[in-house]
Parts: structure tokens; sequence; C-alpha cells
């Protein structure tokens, strides 16, 4: 699940009419989890990450990383299975089947579910979200900003492991699930 928590953090964005926040559910959930990550950053730290791009990046992964107003990520593993129910995670799915919602990935099996989506206003992608769900974790992901799909690697300027994403313009990573 780590290099899906790398892929999620690839693959989250902004809410202009209807924010994601992190629901009560999934806040809870840390009291129980064995681990926790929780990454906080707003655009003030964002902005000042900026100097942290070299200079052979491009001008267009500053200029992008100054537009994000968050990225957020909340992870949670469990010693057992059980920890946390469907209950807990559907509000966010709610939220993300909502008015300019659209989703672009929704994966279900026996044991482990994920699910992207992108908000949109016009033709600008303006938020993404993913939400994964494993027997003994369960990660959720929100970046707020204006992204172009194609420019998510480019987040490996602030040292998110690149992968590739399966949008054109992506990088390549020989990252592999655990």
């Amino acid at each position: 699940m780590k290099t899906a928590i790398s892929f999620l953090v690839l693959g989250v964005i902004p809410v202009l009419a209807q924010e994601i926040k992190f629901p009560p559910e999934l806040e809870r959930l840390a009291s129980k989890a064995v681990e926790t990550t929780n990454v906080t950053l707003d655009s003030s730290m964002l902005k000042s990450m900026i100097g942290m791009i070299s200079e052979t990046d491009s001008k267009k992964t500053k200029e992008m990383v100054s537009n994000l107003k968050g990225i957020w990520v909340r992870s949670y593993e469990f010693a057992k299975e059980g920890e946390y129910s469907p209950a807990d995670v559907e509000s966010v799915r709610s939220a993300i089947r909502g008015p300019g919602w659209t989703s672009i990935v929704s994966t279900r099996s026996k044991e482990e579910s994920a699910d992207i989506a992108v908000k949109r206003q016009g033709d600008r992608i303006v938020g993404i979200v993913v939400l994964a769900a494993e027997p003994k974790e369960l990660t959720f992901v929100n970046i707020e900003g204006p992204l172009d799909l194609s420019q998510l690697g480019e987040l490996g300027a602030l040292g998110v492991p690149k992968m590739s994403t399966g949008f054109k313009g992506t990088p390549a990573s020989s990252a592999q699930k655990k």
C-alpha cells in the first residue's frame, strides 16, 4: 500500500464549490490504527517549498506547485481486519458522487477497493480525490488546486516518487506494489 500512497499523492486536487473535508469517521480511526500517516501541506507551505525545486525542473512545475491550494493525506494501518467499516468511508464516496464530480477509477474486489474522482469546472480539473481501502489499511488523499493530469509526475520535484499514471507526459517508474 506504500506504493499506492505514492500514487495517491500524485492524484488528488482541488474542489471549488464543494470542498472535500476529512470526515470525522476517518479522523477517529487514527486512535485504532497501529500506524498513521498524516500529510498536511497548505498553500503557504507549498509556496515555501518552491525553493526546493531544482533549476533543472521546469518552470511549469514551479507554477503548478504555486497554484496548489493544498495536499492532504490520511493513511491508517491497522493490526487486524475489521477495525473500520465500509460505512466509515461512505461519506467520502458520497461526496465524490455529487454534482461536478466524475469517477475516473473505481475498482472493487472482495477485500479491496479504490476510487479516484475529479472535480471539473468547465474544461478544467479543479479537484482530485483518491480513496483506497484494504482489509488492514485505509488511505484518503485530497489535492486542491488546478492541475494538468499530464503533469502529475512533476510533483517528484517535491520528493514525491515519480510514477506512471497512465497520462501522457508522466514518467514511468520501477516502483512495485508491496
